[in-house]
């Protein structure tokens, strides 16, 4: 083989490991939709952020969350607002990978018939990121799931380890406080394809405490 033959060959093999090896750390991170929505303002910072202790209650338990409502203002308003309108009951814990992050928050995760479509929806909006040198995403944290930058919703996932590859790419916006035996839980259930598990983890109810 000639120098230049193995020097094309070197290359065209390097350009398959480098598109495998970014088709595979794009299927872990965690997603949210894909379809165009419109985006709208997020309403402004009332004092209902100060209250930063929500509970949230799935069929395997209660997990307390303590929001960043100081560093996070907007995503905690967002998560907040959508709380207390009720957005988040009856949907699903949609995607689990053990080891990594339990994930939830889409709308269309309450029916059956739209799972096809699960993990692409949310509330009709888009915000942008909130990430500063404190973005930390470790084990306990709750983070907004999304489809790119500044393309946050109603998605979010509770990571289930450190998951420090994701600091610059999702809005940490709180913590387990209690429940992480909920979470895992959770995350120790049997999945089927596309990480959904195989019985069924609701989220019964979001609710300031």
């Amino acid at each position: 083989m000639s120098t230049q033959n193995y020097i094309l060959t070197a290359i065209a093999v390097s350009v398959i490991i480098l598109i495998v090896w970014i088709s595979g750390a794009e299927k872990i991170q965690p997603k949210a939709t894909t379809e165009p929505v419109a985006t709208e303002n997020i309403i402004e910072i009332t004092p209902e952020t100060n209250m930063t202790t929500v509970i949230m209650t799935t069929n395997q338990g209660a997990i307390t969350l303590e929001l960043f409502a100081e560093t996070k203002p907007k995503t905690v308003e967002n998560f907040v607002k959508l709380a207390n309108d009720g957005f988040y009951n009856g949907t699903r814990f949609h995607r689990v990978i053990k080891g990594f992050m339990i994930q939830g928050g889409d709308p269309l995760s309450r029916d059956v018939a739209n799972q096809p479509r699960w993990g692409t929806g949310g509330p009709g909006y888009q915000f942008e990121d909130e990430i500063g040198n404190d973005n930390k995403n470790v084990i306990g944290t709750i983070s907004m799931a999304n489809s790119g930058p500044n393309t946050n919703g109603s998605q979010f996932f509770i990571n289930t380890a450190n998951n420090n590859f994701l600091d610059t790419k999702h809005t940490v916006f709180g913590k387990v406080v209690a429940g992480m035996d909920v979470v895992s839980a959770i995350e120790n259930n049997k999945t089927g394809q596309n990480d959904r598990p195989i019985e069924d983890m609701i989220i019964e109810k979001v609710e300031l405490k």
